[in-house]
């Protein structure tokens, strides 16, 4: 992998991390036209997504950090130091036991089913297009449905479970993580912006989790120059995560997320059509 293939793989990253287009499954089309991907070996290229992704975590710490570090010192003392009963905790506080019941049916079905996940299943193109066109269709239902007047701090421990319940869907690739939560979120009768914010704050432990993970697993066959171009892609993957953030933040404050379904029905439909003129192999 050349220098300018991370960088254009870290852009793709960055932006399709955040944006409900699914970043596996972008990430994969361009390595299989770049012929990055190894069919013998498919959990390289698992590793690489997920080390890359740790560059999108950076950009939520980032532009989170007030919230992220106003939940830490909360969740702390009202816990640990001066407990308090859950009712009587402040919102902060809650949001950090919110975040860790989201996080437990993706940790739970992520360690259940690794090998799949990171086996040649999941690099399968017809997988990634018929999971972007189903999952597309599903969040234009819940745009049809939902009731946009939940904001975060009328959020409840039991939309976090069904929103984390969400959030494993994430692990079929092509799904997309801020998808499939921002979905959950909208079905509950989050307002946009309040599904995609806590779609974000949520993602926290689960992109950590791979993403230390599978960098670990990586180190047994990532020589140096590997480890430069997965910095490259890592550290660019951040800066246009960064942006990405603020975009949907501020798009979702008065635009329906019409567009991003039209935009994977006509993806996953553009994969079929390169697969059956034999652009690309499935």
């Amino acid at each position: 992998m050349s220098i300018f293939e991370a960088i254009i793989l870290g852009i793709i990253q960055g932006l399709t991390e955040f944006l409900p287009i699914s970043s596996t499954g972008h990430l994969t089309v361009a390595g299989k036209l770049m012929n990055l991907i190894s069919t013998e070996n498919p959990e390289r290229w698992t590793s690489f997504i997920a080390v890359i992704q740790l560059g999108t975590l950076l950009a939520i710490f980032v532009y989170f950090w007030k919230d992220l570090w106003n939940i830490f010192i909360d969740f702390i003392n009202e816990n640990f130091l001066d407990r308090k009963k859950f009712a009587e905790q402040n919102y902060n506080s809650k949001m950090g036991w919110y975040i860790i019941i989201g996080s437990i049916p993706v940790v739970v079905i992520g360690l259940g089913f690794k090998d799949i996940i990171e086996g040649a299943l999941t690099k399968n193109l017809y997988v990634i297009s018929i999971s972007l066109i189903v999952l597309g269709i599903v969040l234009a239902i819940a745009e049809k449905v939902g009731k946009f007047k939940k904001e975060m701090k009328d959020i409840t421990w039991k939309d976090a479970l069904i929103i984390g319940v969400f959030q494993s869907f994430a692990l079929i690739p092509g799904s997309s993580r801020s998808g499939t939560t921002i979905t959950g979120g909208l079905f509950l009768g989050l307002k946009r912006e309040t599904a995609a914010r806590f779609s974000f704050l949520l993602s926290v432990p689960a992109i950590l989790g791979s993403g230390l993970l599978q960098f670990y697993e990586a180190l047994d066959y990532i020589d140096t120059s590997g480890m430069i171009t997965l910095f490259v892609a890592t550290v660019t993957s951040a800066v246009s995560g960064y942006f990405a953030i603020g975009f949907l933040l501020k798009f979702l404050k008065t635009n329906t997320t019409f567009v991003f379904v039209f935009y994977r029905i006509l993806i996953g439909l553009g994969i079929l059509f390169l697969i059956y003129n034999n652009i690309i192999r499935a």
